[in-house]
């Protein structure tokens, strides 16, 4: 953080004042010779999966309706609609791929963010970077700008403003769209600081929603309206450059509990972009550890499922109200059922394979019999991303097993390959084997990359 960043900020009681222009101000000044390579290949990382989940993201119903209401409307053809190749405006882009890259729910995670924050920056910043022929440089600093300052933003409103309701994809999300785009269009820091107070008054999403199509679209509008902010701030549009921290701004109306202290520390050393955390199963973050637990058990012990008495899930308390529904009817609602995704588990059925996740799967006799058999508990003691789980047999032996997904990855070449697998298992049957493996290798050297219109060319 520089000097004159930190004669502006300090912290009194809850409040950190001068946060917004703090944040602005890392955001407007960091430079692609300021990232770490091992930050830049998580960006490239992300970069992929969101790539893949947005090409069978707009095979799902959330994706198609979104796409289809704003091909109805119309607009400039500026961008791309990735896995159809039409063409829109910047603010319909980010809409429509935003929605289309959460609507598997397969996206990245990211626990400071305290949600999915690659699928509210990217769908901003390439649309951008398309319009205004931007390279592969400006499009990772746009990136980390975004997760950089939605993370902050995070610890700063703490876990407090998940647990009270709001989906923080979609509230910290429109910070980090609109800290990206920001970069991406050179903004300085006090037109930056005006576009974060912009979006602190479009931020919005509900967890009561999950289930829903309305959970994807959170990160289809936190990318609009992030974008959407920026863009009128370039403009001069006019808003409070303390939206986040005032009386009445965001973290006032939006959280009962602040944590000022370290939110500023670190800037150009500690890259929250390497906390990033990937989904190896379709379903809730929340669920995968659970999964991970259930999966060693079976293939450990070669346990058969019909021989099962019992199973007992022990989560974080806070997985209750997120994870948790007891009777999914939908494959939507499987997703976010650790009783199903368990039972799924259990049985050796693939919680991977996106095509699993329809409504059949809910009423599947024997799937439903044996999730019948799983109790879950929260439990305040356990860690976030992790769970234990206890299996019974109807011959009296138990089997224990404890899951932990909260680690990100220090393996990067294993993550790439696993992600390149996993990008290619969703993105052939959109675009073909071929055009899937040279995204993989576009991916690989964006920052060599004149512009994105090779790669965004490639998808669809």
């Amino acid at each position: 953080m520089t000097n004159a960043t930190s004669e502006r900020s300090r912290t009194t009681g809850r409040v950190v004042e001068g946060l917004s222009h703090a944040l602005a101000s890392y955001s407007s000044n960091v430079r692609f010779d300021d990232i770490p390579q091992d930050v830049v290949t998580f960006v490239k990382h992300c970069l992929l999966d969101w790539l893949g989940v947005t090409l069978a993201g707009s095979r799902e119903d959330a994706g198609r309706i979104v796409r289809e209401e704003a091909l109805e409307q119309g607009g400039s053809p500026q961008a791309t609609l990735i896995g159809v190749g039409s063409r829109t405006s910047i603010a319909q882009a980010a809409l429509v791929n935003g929605t289309a890259s959460h609507a598997l729910d397969y996206d990245d995670v990211h626990f400071a963010f305290l949600g999915h924050p690659t699928v509210t920056v990217l769908p901003a910043v390439v649309a951008v970077a398309e319009r205004d022929a931007c390279n592969g440089r400006d499009l990772i600093t746009a990136f980390v700008a975004g997760v950089e300052v939605g993370s902050r933003i995070g610890l700063y409103v703490t876990e407090a403003h998940y647990a009270r309701g709001y989906h923080a994809t979609g509230t910290l999300g429109t910070f980090s769209a609109a800290a990206g785009t920001a970069r991406m269009l050179g903004l300085d820091s006090e037109t930056c600081a005006t576009a974060l107070g912009i979006a602190a008054t479009q931020s919005a999403g509900l967890k009561s929603m999950f289930g829903t199509m309305c959970k994807p679209l959170h990160a289809g509008m936190a990318a609009r309206n992030g974008q959407y902010a920026a863009l009128l701030a370039k403009r001069g549009f006019s808003a409070r450059r303390d939206g986040i921290e005032c009386s009445q701004g965001f973290a006032d109306t939006q959280s009962p509990v602040a944590a000022p202290e370290g939110v500023l520390e670190g800037f150009g050393e500690h890259f929250h972009t390497r906390d990033m955390l990937f989904k190896y199963h379709a379903a809730c973050y929340g669920t995968h550890a659970s999964i991970e637990a259930l999966t060693r058990l079976r293939n450990a012990h070669s346990i058969e499922s019909g021989n099962v008495d019992k199973v007992e899930i022990r989560v974080p308390t806070r997985n209750l109200k997120v994870c948790n529904l007891q009777e999914p009817r939908t494959g939507l609602e499987a997703k976010f059922s650790l009783r199903q995704v368990s039972a799924m588990a259990l049985a050796g059925k693939s919680t991977s394979d996106i095509a699993v996740y329809d409504d059949n799967i809910c009423s599947d006799p024997a799937l439903v019999g044996l999730r019948n058999k799983i109790q879950v508990a929260g439990d305040a003691e356990l860690a976030r991303g992790t769970s234990e789980v206890i299996v019974s047999m109807d011959d009296g032996v138990v089997y224990r097993e404890f899951g932990n997904v909260s680690v990100p990855s220090k393996d990067l070449d294993n993550q790439g390959r696993r992600l390149e697998d996993k990008f290619v298992t969703l993105a052939s049957p959109i675009i073909g084997d071929g055009k899937a493996l040279k995204v993989v290798d576009l991916v690989q050297k964006l920052e060599q990359l004149e512009s994105m219109d090779e790669l965004i060319q490639r998808c669809h």
